[in-house]
């Protein structure tokens, strides 16, 4: 299939395609017209990158997929290399979670000191001043 066919089938664009070549990551044929040619095997190596990168991995991440799907293996994730992958992002992932965790147990701590704040009386002092007022907006 030429580079056009290839793009459909895979979801992407031609210009994504070149720069995977240019990457190192495809491979295209030359047909005798000097088109670039591609087969199923091809568009195996694609799917698997655009699912990695759909999952956070970056190009070069997906580098050892496509070698173990090169070297004849049924499946990109087979192989010592792409294991050594999953485990570093799954690692990352995980520390990644962590950190949101953190912020996301400082934010709670400050909402719940701001609706206390916001709550309490002051005795004798000014009453709070909202910048919108809403019975404004229905007239």
């Amino acid at each position: 299939m030429r580079i056009g066919e290839l793009a459909e089938r895979a979801g992407t664009t031609t210009r994504t395609l070149r720069y995977y070549e240019s990457r190192g990551l495809l491979r295209a044929r030359r047909a005798e017209n000097g088109y670039r040619t591609y087969d199923e095997g091809d568009l195996r190596l694609i799917q698997q990158i655009r699912t990695l990168q759909d999952f956070g991995f970056d190009l070069e991440e997906t580098r050892p997929f496509v070698d173990c799907l090169r070297a004849g293996h049924p499946a990109g994730d087979s192989c010592p290399a792409s294991l050594a992958v999953y485990r570093r992002k799954i690692g990352e992932l995980d520390a990644l979670i962590d950190q949101l965790q953190s912020v996301r147990a400082e934010v709670g701590a400050q909402l719940a000191r701001a609706e206390l704040e916001a709550s309490a009386e002051v005795p004798g002092g000014p009453e709070p001043r909202c910048e919108l007022n809403w019975e404004d907006e229905d007239r």
